[in-house]
């Protein structure tokens, strides 16, 4: 969400609580939609994906076929009070995928994925505190009157959390980033300039109930919505492995159950947003206009990124990288 500082510099003089010192939340955004935990079927759900001012955090991530994807625009320009961070900010456009054109169905390749993968680090270590850290698109996004110019405020997050749900999180707002060069343009000209963000202080997390994934096929299922499609279900394990540190036979069953949704494509080696080499698959809604995509680990099976692209025009729309995933001790 916002920065207390962003939102009072949009709303200048007119804010009626401009002298009032408001404390951060004690859970954010994203951990409050986790909770909620509540799908709607499909029949009864109609997505929006760029009519939005969205509070989202659970979503998302790219793939690439060996390409950078991150591209400065423009330059920068100079601070000013109460901005949003870097005057330019960066646009992330879509990049090719192994297979683009008529990608073959992902169920066998991802079953021969999780025969294969091996243990990843954190398999061998322990903790009181499941550690992660994650770079999300979409907190929130912005789209012009016309529906036609949209900007991303890009939030980064690190939690520490305890088999009883108590531990500490860490917010930090980043620079606005865009779905194209047009965009930008546009919002550069509307957005006061300057540096901004969150205070990265560790807020306190309260009690909840966290139930560890099964590898139980009929539990994990359930757990990964996969009655409501591969839309529902792709978002599912994305939440899942933002808030869980996955072990090997769970990861291998989670690859398992997704093999047998229909509609999903191996789009094969990629590269997600930070550099590493993955594989990915897809899952195109043509009723809501929306391709899901997840990469994968190829070593390890374990999920590195979830992203949401806009069909027409193809575009990004949100997108959450997993950057780490652990057991610790130690909170900061």
């Amino acid at each position: 969400m916002f920065p207390v500082a962003r939102t009072r510099t949009l709303i200048g003089p007119a804010d009626p609580a401009r002298s009032v010192t408001v404390a951060p939340p004690s859970v954010a955004a994203r951990e409050l939609i986790d909770r909620a935990g509540v799908v709607e079927p499909a029949a009864h759900r109609r997505a929006r994906p760029t009519r939005r001012l969205v509070l989202t955090a659970g979503t998302l991530a790219a793939a690439a076929g060996a390409v950078a994807v991150l591209r400065p625009s423009g330059e920068s320009t100079p601070d000013a009070p109460g901005g949003f961070g870097g005057a330019a900010g960066l646009v992330l456009v879509p990049v090719a995928y192994q297979f683009d054109a008529d990608p073959p169905a992902a169920g066998p390749r991802l079953r021969a994925l999780a025969n294969k993968i091996k243990d990843a680090g954190y398999d061998h270590r322990s903790g009181r505190y499941m550690f992660h850290h994650t770079k999300v698109w979409g907190d929130p996004v912005m789209s012009s009157p016309d529906d036609r110019h949209h900007v991303a405020f890009v939030g980064e997050t690190k939690v520490w959390q305890a088999a009883d749900g108590t531990g500490s999180q860490a917010n930090s707002q980043l620079e606005p980033q865009y779905p194209d060069e047009e965009s930008r343009a546009y919002w550069q000209r509307k957005l006061p300039q300057g540096r901004g963000g969150d205070d990265p202080s560790l807020i306190p997390l309260p009690p909840m109930e966290l139930s560890p994934p099964p590898a139980d096929p009929s539990r994990l299922r359930k757990l990964l919505k996969i009655e409501y499609g591969p839309g529902a279900a792709s978002k599912a394990v994305s939440t899942l492995y933002a808030r869980y540190v996955i072990p090997r036979p769970v990861r291998a069953q989670i690859l398992r159950v997704l093999a047998d949704l229909p509609g999903l494509r191996w789009r094969g080696q990629v590269t997600d947003r930070v550099g590493r080499a993955g594989v990915a698959v897809t899952y195109d809604d043509r009723e809501h206009g929306v391709q899901f995509l997840l990469i994968f680990d190829e070593g390890t099976g374990g999920l590195l990124a979830h992203e949401m692209l806009t069909l027409a025009p193809v575009r990004l729309s949100a997108y959450q990288v997993i950057l780490d995933s652990s057991w610790t001790d130690h909170v900061g």
